[in-house]
């Protein structure tokens, strides 16, 4: 996978288009690729129940049609993705594991110049690039809590793909099943109390990585000054800035890049 790089950025109006696949919505939208701001409203359909392959990707070529775009298109789906090709399935249809996703969105968007890849992933380039991320050098780690963990790590801007922190042995539990926000609301934890879960998980991560910032993502970090003040950790740990843009700008970005790059070629 082309890692993003600098040359995505060249002019103020070099737009990108990005559609970002989750277990309840797909959503996309187009993106200003110098600020990492959308472009006008983004668009979302509900998921498909269930999310087989086909269904899914019927939705995002209606996306697109929406906004009349033709140019490279960048997939975020919640799963391991290398090569183009799905390797598991979160939140959608199992039938998506092995499927050859690029292949499958081309198809329904008429057109070869597609790139797919983990949400998180897409997410974290994007707050490397625009966001909480912005200007901060060293080893990035952008953790998503939801219904699980997902992770991207960049260092120096440059990302590890298909990092799956989530499901790390944290304690003799999956870091997702002790720290997730999902847990949070199940066991009714205080912040208090779900703050020192979370404590636990990013030091074992920190064991593993030495990081120099993480950054918090997923639905519960709009109320960041709840809980990031009470982290015992040692790492900083700042609030994501672009809240559900992040996969989509972080899609429409690599698939930029991933043009320019074939273009150069």
């Amino acid at each position: 996978m082309t890692q993003p790089g600098s040359e995505s950025t060249t002019t103020s109006t070099r737009h990108g288009f990005g559609v970002d696949v989750g277990g309840s919505g797909i959503k996309g939208g187009i993106v200003d690729l110098v600020t990492g701001e959308l472009v006008g409203d983004r668009y979302k359909i509900e998921t498909p129940q269930p999310a087989p392959p086909e269904a899914v990707a019927d939705v995002v070529a209606s996306i697109a049609q929406r906004f009349e775009w033709t140019g490279p298109v960048g997939v975020t789906l919640p799963a391991v993705v290398t090569g183009g090709i799905a390797r598991s399935a979160a939140n959608i249809d199992k039938s998506w594991i092995d499927t050859d996703a690029r292949a499958l969105f081309a198809r329904a968007l008429g057109h070869e110049n597609v790139v797919v890849l983990n949400d998180a992933d897409a997410a974290g380039v994007a707050e490397d690039r625009y966001g909480a991320g912005k200007d901060r050098s060293g080893v990035v780690v952008l953790l998503t809590f939801g219904t699980g963990i997902g992770s991207a790590i960049l260092h120096d801007g440059v990302l590890l793909p298909n990092t799956e922190l989530g499901h790390m042995e944290v304690g003799g539990k999956e870091a997702e099943h002790r720290a997730a926000s999902s847990v949070k609301e199940t066991k009714e934890l205080s912040y208090k109390e779900w703050a020192k879960e979370v404590s636990r998980v990013l030091e074992t991560f920190e064991a593993l990585l030495w990081p120099d910032l993480f950054i918090a993502g997923g639905g519960i970090s709009r109320k960041s000054e709840k809980w990031i003040p009470l982290l015992t950790n040692r790492t900083p740990v700042v609030a994501a800035t672009l809240q559900n843009a992040a996969g989509i700008v972080g899609a429409a970005l690599f698939a930029d890049t991933a043009a320019a790059s074939e273009q150069a070629r």
